[in-house]
């Protein structure tokens, strides 16, 4: 992360992200997500997205692989990003002629604003995938406990109560 830092500083580079990713898995800031990075080759989109830039760990005969640990921390970043700024889901369609309609699909890649190979096909290829685990985080599946089976409603109603006496939500259902 030190040396993609370093590049975004050089004088005139006119290249940069709001967050980096190293093979090791460690994340910088680089840009704070309040100001727009320059990063997509595009005013419009780097001013409204949050942009990450990941180290791949091999080139482009291999599609720019990333690591695991990468891999995981860009899950981890995504869905903090998402809970700090209120976005409930990912919506991924691959389908550049959806940039900007945020309820349709709010992801863009650098490749459909400049002919570049970024993000790789590697990342673009696992993108269901990474929208599948970073949804997971943020919309985590609930699971409901039943408690108890009575014969007796009174039974039933003394039990709804002493739970909810302690902050458990708790209901009478008559089968």
């Amino acid at each position: 992360v030190e040396s993609c830092g370093k590049l975004f500083q050089q004088k005139g580079k006119r290249a940069s992200s709001n967050y980096g990713i190293g093979s090791d898995g460690r994340i910088a800031l680089y840009v704070e997500e309040k100001n727009a990075s320059w990063c997509s080759s595009s005013t419009a989109n780097d001013s409204r997205a949050i942009t990450i830039e990941v180290a791949n760990c091999t080139g482009s005969e291999d599609g720019w692989r990333i690591s695991d640990k990468a891999m995981q921390s860009l899950i981890n970043l995504i869905a903090d990003v998402c809970t700090r700024n209120g976005i409930k889901q990912l919506l991924w369609e691959n389908n550049p002629a959806l940039i900007g309609k945020v309820d349709r699909q709010n992801i863009t890649l650098h490749r459909w604003f400049k002919d570049k190979d970024c993000p790789g096909a590697y990342i673009e290829a696992n993108m269901n995938n990474i929208v599948k685990s970073v949804n997971e985080k943020l919309n985590p599946p609930l699971y409901r406990v039943q408690v108890g089976a009575f014969r007796k409603k009174e039974n039933a109603i003394a039990l709804v109560s002493k739970l909810k006496e302690i902050g458990i939500e708790a209901i009478i259902k008559e089968e």
